[in-house]
């Protein structure tokens, strides 16, 4: 068998996506994900993503996502804006989206490279002496450190992904610093990838919302720097709830190839 493939970057977070709408790919095959996102003997990514035709009437796809390690995963919120980059090219929609990925329903618009993207609601922050915990799509563990770009992130993070009261499940664990008013520089290691990426876009959700429950903020829009570009974050605060939360960020096609199975 010989797979289509395109190969996306959101702030570095790079996809390889594939359009399933025929539903030809082998969708429990880990290994061939796996196989697919290694970057020596594959293509190389940090997740898959499939465009699947919708189940629901008002929705114009539905997007399925796997992690490097191959196994089906929770939220991405780079790969989401990366797919409807790659709904727009392929003909599905124009400039507008609604679709459901495994944490439910989302919406999105493009302008230009840009795609802005709806997270879900959160309602719930759990705050720590030296961290948050919060669940943006997928569980982040959020903590601020100095020196972030001497940090080491593999090996803290690592530890903490894999440690009380996580273990096996694990979390993304977020480090933060800040740089100016409403503006984090953050870095991420990620379950699943089981390393450092270059930007998580659940990840700097979750850095903005617990910025601004640690009283922080200056305003609902926070300027995030990943190690692979700018994202930015804004949301409606009620309380403890945070809704009309987006994610917005530039979504770019890297290029297309073939792979045979």
């Amino acid at each position: 068998m010989t797979l289509t493939f395109y190969k996306y970057q959101g702030t570095g977070n790079d996809f390889v996506i594939i359009d399933n709408r025929l539903g030809v790919f082998p969708k429990n095959d880990t290994k061939l994900v796996a196989r697919l996102c290694d970057r020596k003997f594959g293509i190389g990514a940090d997740g898959l993503m499939l465009l699947e035709k919708p189940t629901a009437a008002d929705d114009d796809f539905v997007m399925v996502y796997y992690n490097a390690d191959g196994r089906e995963s929770t939220m991405c919120g780079n790969g989401g804006r990366c797919l409807v980059a790659f709904a727009a090219f392929v003909g599905v929609i124009q400039n507008h989206a609604t679709f459901t990925a495994v944490d439910g329903k989302h919406t999105a618009s493009i302008v230009g490279d840009s795609v802005r993207l709806q997270m879900q609601n959160v309602s719930k922050i759990n705050t720590y002496d030296k961290h948050l915990f919060l669940d943006t799509g997928s569980p982040h563990h959020v903590m601020k450190v100095s020196d972030l770009q001497k940090y080491d992130v593999k090996t803290n993070g690592s530890t903490i992904r894999n440690g009380a009261p996580y273990f096996e499940e694990g979390t993304n664990v977020n480090f933060v610093e800040k740089i100016d008013t409403d503006r984090y520089a953050v870095r991420t290691f990620e379950r699943g990838v089981e390393d450092e990426t270059l930007s998580c876009g659940t990840g700097v959700t979750a850095v903005a919302l617990g910025m601004h429950t640690l009283g922080e903020l200056t305003s609902n829009a926070v300027q995030i720097e990943t190690l692979g570009g700018e994202l930015e974050v804004s949301f409606v605060a009620n309380g403890s709830e945070f809704t009309e939360v987006y994610l917005t960020g530039p979504a770019v096609q890297v290029f297309k190839g073939e792979y045979k199975c």
